[in-house]
């Protein structure tokens, strides 16, 4: 399986074909804070990846000021800070984030979590992922992660 550092034209149009359940797109995996990423499919228009969220595990309030940006939940369920508001996304919902809205994503159930995300256009998200594969500094991942479009709010955004 690769781990990490695998990259993708996305300057091509959308390979044809099968990611397959559990599994990343040419074997990759990526571990961010914990939590498990599979790259689903990446072309110039947009880029699909799962995510695995244990009770617990949470990404921050964050803004894409380039992309909108999707959560299909496939298990389990999420609590969402959307543009200020708490809602819960469940099993079969489809959650809907436009850029420049600041939103971030909390398991705060007892049971997993899995979802397929997807950003439109693709920018450069699949980049910051390789470079945030087993990254723990959460300072530098902040700083990596606005050079990649994607800022971080202040902590007490995820009140």
């Amino acid at each position: 399986m690769s781990e990490g550092n695998q990259s993708w034209d996305t300057t091509m149009e959308l390979e044809k074909g099968i990611t397959a359940n559990g599994s990343g797109y040419q074997g990759t995996r990526w571990n961010i804070l914990g939590q498990v990423y599979f790259p689903k499919a990446t072309c110039e228009a947009t880029f699909a990846f799962e995510t695995n969220s244990e009770p617990g595990q949470f990404v921050p309030v964050h803004i894409h000021p380039t992309q909108d940006e999707f959560i299909l939940v496939q298990e389990g369920e999420l609590d969402l800070k959307l543009d200020g508001q708490w809602t819960k996304a469940r099993a079969g919902d489809l959650v809907r984030m436009p850029r420049g809205i600041p939103h971030g994503y909390f398991n705060k159930s007892d049971k997993p979590c899995r979802a397929l995300f997807w950003v439109s256009p693709a920018g450069k998200l699949e980049d910051l992922f390789i470079q945030l594969h087993e990254m723990t500094d959460v300072e530098e991942i902040v700083k990596v992660s606005a050079a990649h479009d994607v800022d971080f709010l202040p902590p007490s955004a995820n009140d």
